[in-house]
């Protein structure tokens, strides 16, 4: 079963009241670094909202990356109570959604895979796949 229409809305209202929150109300120093929420999943009871946090500049070896993160992730928790008060006044809900924050890897992964991909020769798999369709032809 699908997610419904206005689990999708709910949850991008979510990341806009958020987002906006994390421009210019939310000062907390364990969020300086350059954050955006890329997506967030609420549950077809509206009870959970779970926001997938995307970082820059996170660190240069996976150790600082993990201290960041969690730094990050335990900065969100913090003001998780000040973001459910501002999205219930903004999105008036009955019931305002708990909210958890995960960190989303996909771009790290994304790196990952263009790092793969810019080591293989295309060139010369195109060069053999060209000479094998002139001996079928002969």
């Amino acid at each position: 079963m699908g997610k419904g229409y206005r689990q999708g809305r709910l949850g991008e209202e979510i990341r806009r009241v958020i987002s906006s929150m994390l421009i210019s109300r939310i000062k907390d120093p364990r969020l300086s670094s350059m954050i955006s929420i890329s997506a967030v999943d609420v549950t077809a009871d509206g009870s959970y909202a779970t926001c997938y946090i995307s970082a820059l500049k996170l660190g240069k070896n996976e150790e600082e990356k993990a201290a960041s993160e969690k730094e990050i992730l335990e900065g969100l928790e913090s003001a998780s109570g000040l973001m459910k008060k501002e999205i219930g006044r903004q999105i008036r809900l009955r019931r305002v959604p708990q909210l958890i924050f995960k960190m989303d890897h996909s771009m790290d992964y994304g790196e990952h895979i263009d790092s793969i991909l810019s080591t293989m020769d295309f060139d010369s798999y195109q060069k053999d796949e060209e000479d094998d369709g002139e001996d079928t032809v002969k």
